[in-house]
């Protein structure tokens, strides 16, 4: 079965940091993109940012120069770390990742970002 388990989300004052953890289990964690999307309040899910296999990284213009994905090999684990926070960071974000022409989901864990 594949199980995407986040960690890391909460509450965090304009210009503070968090950093969003999600670990893999059911899926060859080194053959596969990583992602991470948010939905706020009233709009459609976005994608943040994506890592490739091989470590290539994209940002949504929103979040470059702020937002950082990795990934841990080792602990079949991606990460996002966020910095300078803004109020508009505010959403649910989800893990993701694409196998077989099925996506697959982390619960969602929401991040607030209070001015």
């Amino acid at each position: 079965q594949v199980q995407l388990v986040e960690s890391g989300g909460g509450s965090v004052q304009a210009g503070g940091s968090l950093r969003l953890s999600c670990a893999a289990s059911g899926i060859i964690f080194s053959l596969n993109a990583m992602n991470w999307y948010r939905q706020a309040p009233g709009k459609q899910r976005e994608l943040v940012a994506t890592i490739s296999p091989t470590g290539y990284t994209h940002y949504a213009n929103s979040v470059k120069g702020r937002f950082t994905i990795s990934r841990d090999g080792a602990k079949n684990t991606v990460h996002l770390q966020m910095n300078s926070l803004k109020p508009e960071d505010t959403a649910d974000y989800y893990c993701n990742t694409y196998i077989s022409a099925i996506d697959y989901w982390g619960q969602g864990t929401q991040v607030t970002v209070s001015s």
